[in-house]
Order: structure tokens, then C-alpha cells, then sequence
């Protein structure tokens, strides 16, 4: 009987305890910093292309600003063809100045040389900057992307997508660990007389001096760059070079949690697999044409070889989900008690359609009392910007999880749209304006 007893006791106990963890880990699955994107990484021998570490290298993640390094591989690839120079004018349309910080903040109309607008990619990683690249060799934002995913093909880049020039959020825009990398060989391989800019520290431009966003530079021996990258739903991106004793990598990390931890383990990578790398002859890792690619052949052999799993201190994630590519495809619209809510100086929003026009996102969370409540307290702090809006939560599923948009609908145009995430933003809410047809 006292074993039968004890045993009972012990499975209570069991219970009991697994009972708790389940409310706790419920209790916070109600907070929108819940959901994460998972950490992946690679680092690569830039001289051979062999693979020396890889984790989830070939899963899709979203390229924040490290878009802007295909940018610049198509600015390169134009200045090499004749096509521009160093002293080309690149003019700011509106289009261009509407884009979000970060950004130099030029005026429509306005100009940059071609080489300002590379050192201000690299350094500043100034998203207005980015668009008016775009729209100079594309003559669209929107054809420039198709002509980045183009030459994205051409250099082995099978996984990646690109939507805009900056990396600002688009759920359709996608890249991988081992996409970025073959970028940042390329960059090395097809432009050695312009891949110094990466390594710039500061550039001064209408007398203000800006810092690269790349804080190891200078601190990790043989780093020479390349980029950074972030957003809420893509987390703290790096993209590295590091050149030291003979040996030569490229190292990325996606889906940071923060700055710090994401520059911790690029460090970490640093130490662990340079050390690794040959001392040989450099090879073509990476063909323009994308008909040799000693990478393609060497990662897909190292993808039949297991990879340890990185401890828990080196997972790194992100802080927010956003929809992916098939969450975009069939939405179903759900209307929210709050939809009418308004302030008392607002006009009438009962004809606002949630279906069409410009609309403001801030956030999907995994309840939908938490997407209210968070469109509720947004319109209490800003009750002028958003008066004229109706509030409303979008329903999406993501890997078998139910997940709620708030967002506001009823904005006139873009610039109306964008000016409320600039606003939003001051009062510490990351957003996204986007457009329903």
C-alpha cells in the first residue's frame, strides 16, 4: 500500500507540475512577444565554397535591410557595364522620400551621386536611398525586384525573392542562410575593386556623420564586412566577412534576438570555423552567368551530414510574427467589437471598407482580445492620426496556430498610411502600411 501510495503521490505531483507549466506557458502565449522567428545560420569557405557550419541554412527567413546587398550588386554590376558611374545622378522621386526610416530624409526632386548613394546603402542602410537605386536602373521599384530576383537565379540563389530594394516588410520577400552567403561571395568574387565600401565605418553626407550599423567592425580580427539587417519579423540579420592568417569566410546569422546576442554568436562563428578554412587558391565559388557554381555542389553534399544543434544559449530568435506567403493567399477578414470604435472628434467611418485601400498593421497576436486591446490603445495615444479609421483583426493560420492582425483601415492614401507609422513608431509601435485591392 505505501508503494501504491507513494506512487499515486509521485503521478500527482507529475500532474500537478505539467498542469503548471501548461497554464504558464498558455498565460503567456497571450503576449504578442510570443511568437518568433527561428534563429539560422552558415559560415562557408570563401575561397573553396565548403560548407563549415550550417543550421536551417536552406529554411526561408525574411532578408530585412540585407536585401540591400543584391541592391548594390545590381548598382555594381551597372557601374562595370557602363551603364552609370560613380558620378551618376540618382534622383529622389516621391515615391523615393515616402519610404520609412532609416532613411537620409532628402526631398523629392533632390539627387546623389551613385557613390553617395553606396556609401549611404552601406553605412546609413537608408531605405530612401535603396528605392531611388531601385527606380534608377528599373525605372519601377517593382521591375527592379523583378530584375533582382532574376540575377538572384543567375548567381545559384534558388530560395530567394525580392519584392523591394530596401528590405522594408513584404511577406513575400524571402531569403535563406545559404542564399545570402552565395550573395556575399559573389559580391567579393565579381566586384573586388567596390567591395572596400563595405567596410566603411562612417560617411558624412549634409553635414551629418553616419556610423555603419555594423558594430564589429573593428572588433572582430580580419572583419571586413558586410551587412546588417532588421525588422520585427525578420530579427537582428548579419552578414560577414572575415579575412585573416590566409584563410578567408563568409558568415551568416539570421533571426536574432537582439543586437547583442546576434553579434555574440557571429563572433562565436568567427572563433569556432575560420580556423577551418583554407589557406589554398581561391576558386569561382560563385559564376555570373550561374552556370558553375562550386557551391551549389559542395552544400548539397554537406546537407546529408548531420549538424549539431545549437545549445540554448546560441538560438536566437525573433520577437513577432508576421504572415508568410501562404498566409497571404486566403485571409478570412473578421470583423472585431472594436470596428466602430472611434474618437469623439472623428467623422463617420461606417462606410470604411476593411477589404480595400491603405491600411496600418501593428502587430498579429495569438488572441484576439490582445490584437483589440493593443488597436485600442494605439487610438487612445494618437485619437487625432487615427480618427478617421476604423479598427479590425484579420485572421491567419501559421503552422497550426491561430493567429489575429490588428490593424486600422481607412486611410485615404499612402502617404496618409505611412505618416500614421511614422507616428505610431514615436510612441515605440513597429507597424506596416500595406494596401488591400
Amino acid at each position: 500500500m505505501r508503494t501504491i501510495f507513494g506512487s499515486t503521490r509521485r503521478l500527482a505531483a507529475k500532474i500537478i507540475s505539467v498542469t503548471s507549466a501548461a497554464i504558464i506557458m498558455a498565460s503567456l502565449s497571450t503576449s504578442p512577444s510570443l511568437a518568433k522567428q527561428d534563429y539560422a545560420g552558415i559560415v562557408m569557405d570563401a575561397k573553396t565554397g565548403k560548407v563549415l557550419y550550417a543550421h536551417d541554412a536552406n529554411e526561408k527567413r525574411y532578408p530585412a535591410s540585407l536585401t540591400k546587398m543584391m541592391t548594390l550588386y545590381m548598382l555594381f554590376d551597372a557601374i562595370e557595364q557602363g551603364k552609370a558611374s560613380k558620378k551618376t545622378r540618382i534622383k529622389f522621386s516621391k515615391y523615393a522620400t515616402s519610404m520609412q526610416p532609416s532613411k537620409l530624409g532628402m526631398k523629392t526632386g533632390s539627387s546623389i551621386s551613385a557613390e553617395q548613394a553606396i556609401y549611404a546603402l552601406v553605412t546609413k542602410s537608408a531605405n530612401d536611398a535603396a528605392a531611388a537605386v531601385g527606380e534608377h536602373l528599373g525605372g519601377s521599384e517593382k521591375n527592379f525586384a523583378v530584375m533582382m530576383t532574376k540575377k538572384a537565379r543567375e548567381l545559384g540563389m534558388s530560395k530567394t525573392t525580392f519584392r523591394n530594394a530596401s528590405g522594408l516588410p513584404d511577406s513575400r520577400q524571402v531569403t535563406t542562410a545559404k542564399d545570402m552567403a552565395l550573395l556575399g561571395i559573389a559580391l567579393r568574387e565579381h566586384f573586388p575593386q567596390h567591395y572596400r565600401y563595405f567596410s566603411t565605418r562612417s560617411f558624412k553626407f549634409a553635414g551629418k556623420n553616419y556610423g555603419n550599423h555594423n558594430r564589429l567592425l573593428g572588433q572582430v580580427r580580419g572583419m571586413d564586412g558586410i551587412k546588417t539587417g532588421y525588422t520585427r519579423a525578420s530579427g537582428f540579420n548579419l552578414v560577414s566577412s572575415v579575412e585573416d592568417n590566409g584563410r578567408s569566410i563568409v558568415a551568416v546569422v539570421l533571426g536574432g534576438k537582439t543586437g547583442k546576442s546576434r553579434n555574440a554568436q557571429m563572433a562565436k562563428l568567427v572563433r569556432q570555423h575560420l580556423n577551418k578554412a583554407s589557406k589554398g587558391r581561391d576558386r569561382i565559388v560563385v559564376a555570373k552567368n550561374g552556370k558553375t557554381n562550386v557551391f551549389a555542389a559542395l552544400f548539397k553534399k554537406a546537407e546529408s551530414i548531420a549538424v549539431p544543434e545549437p545549445r540554448p544559449e546560441d538560438k536566437v530568435v525573433d520577437d513577432i510574427v508576421t504572415a508568410s506567403v501562404e498566409e497571404r493567399m486566403a485571409p478570412t477578414i473578421v470583423p472585431t467589437p472594436a470596428v466602430k470604435v472611434a474618437s469623439a472628434a472623428s467623422t463617420s467611418n461606417s462606410n470604411v471598407s476593411v477589404n480595400s485601400g491603405w491600411h496600418v498593421q501593428i502587430g498579429a497576436m495569438p488572441s484576439e482580445e490582445n490584437a483589440i486591446s493593443q488597436l485600442e490603445s494605439a487610438r487612445k495615444k494618437l485619437p487625432g492620426v487615427l480618427s478617421s479609421t476604423v479598427n479590425y483583426t484579420e485572421t491567419v493560420v501559421k503552422n497550426g496556430t491561430k493567429l489575429y492582425r490588428a490593424r486600422f483601415a481607412g486611410f485615404t492614401s499612402k502617404d496618409d498610411a505611412w505618416g500614421a507609422c511614422s507616428q505610431l513608431k514615436k510612441i515605440k509601435l513597429d507597424c506596416l502600411a500595406l494596401e488591400q485591392n
